[in-house]
């Protein structure tokens, strides 16, 4: 591999046998060397290859910036999201990723962190990056000696999240878990009662507003038909009172979002917040 350009001592531009470009990175990498030089495939640690012509010059520039161990943490804990899970992550998580830890540490050792307001949604909605993201503080403890706090482990989840999501700002996964929260918030006051978050048919019900939100905020319009007329206005009858908490989650969406519901999606909604409902071992005797 040659050198087409130096980033800093450890980290190179160059291509591989398909002519692709890629970042390099390892110890030392580009030690006395310049732009034409010979790179060993032993000398490399990483490679990143990036398809997005944008995110690449980001990185490049991340890489500028940015200690080389911090970089390395990142690719690390995107690594192992991706083998725990069992997923992909857009590109951009090694740029969104990597700042925010750098961030975070410097603000962690300049005492000022940042406040989480959605930590506790947070974990419920996404427990298994929520733990990914305690994982990390715990190797950035071991590595630097100091620990961040759990608001942290909650922002490196959302990061998580939203790299799965494919979307390009935090704020839209800021906006995707608070509107969660909001209905969860209707359906509390509806029936004036605490559920039981840890059970099975909470999580069922969570689990469906994911993916209806997420129709939701793509202006995915869901078109009515599959459930006949009929079988609509038997489930109103039989679950009258999810029925009339599903109608003011609709008028909240309607509001907060222009997107009016369609009849098929009322009947799961209501039937998932019906069994959440006959199925709460919290609901007052």
């Amino acid at each position: 591999m040659l050198i087409e350009k130096i980033l800093n001592n450890n980290v190179v531009v160059t291509r591989d046998k398909l002519n692709r470009e890629m970042i390099v990175m390892g110890k030392g990498l580009a030690f006395k060397k310049a732009i034409g030089d010979c790179i060993l495939e032993a000398e490399v640690d990483k490679k990143f290859h990036l398809t997005d012509d944008r995110l690449f010059r980001h990185f490049q520039k991340l890489a500028e910036d940015i200690p080389l161990e911090y970089i390395e943490l990142s690719y690390e804990i995107i690594e192992y999201t991706k083998s725990t899970l069992g997923i992909s992550l857009n590109d951009s998580i090694y740029i969104s990723l990597t700042d925010h830890l750098y961030n975070a540490i410097k603000r962690s050792k300049s005492g000022t962190g940042l406040s989480n307001v959605l930590l506790y949604d947070i974990k419920q909605l996404f427990p298994k990056e929520y733990q990914i993201g305690l994982k990390t503080i715990d190797k950035i403890y071991k590595k630097y000696g100091f620990t961040l706090s759990e608001n942290e482990a909650g922002f490196i989840a959302l990061h998580l999240v939203n790299a799965q999501t494919d979307q390009s700002h935090m704020n839209n996964m800021y906006l995707f878990t608070k509107t969660i929260q909001d209905i969860l918030n209707i359906v509390r006051y509806y029936y004036q009662t605490p559920f039981d978050e840890e059970s099975i048919y909470f999580f069922r019900f969570v689990t469906h507003l994911r993916f209806f939100l997420s129709r939701v905020m793509n202006e995915t319009v869901s078109q009515d038909g599959e459930i006949e007329e009929e079988l609509i206005h038997m489930i109103q009858r039989k679950y009258q009172t999810a029925s009339e908490c599903v109608k003011k989650i609709s008028s909240f969406l309607y509001d907060t979002f222009h997107y009016q519901m369609s009849n098929d999606e009322n009947v799961y909604l209501t039937i998932h917040l019906a069994r959440l409902v006959d199925n709460n071992h919290l609901k007052e005797k």
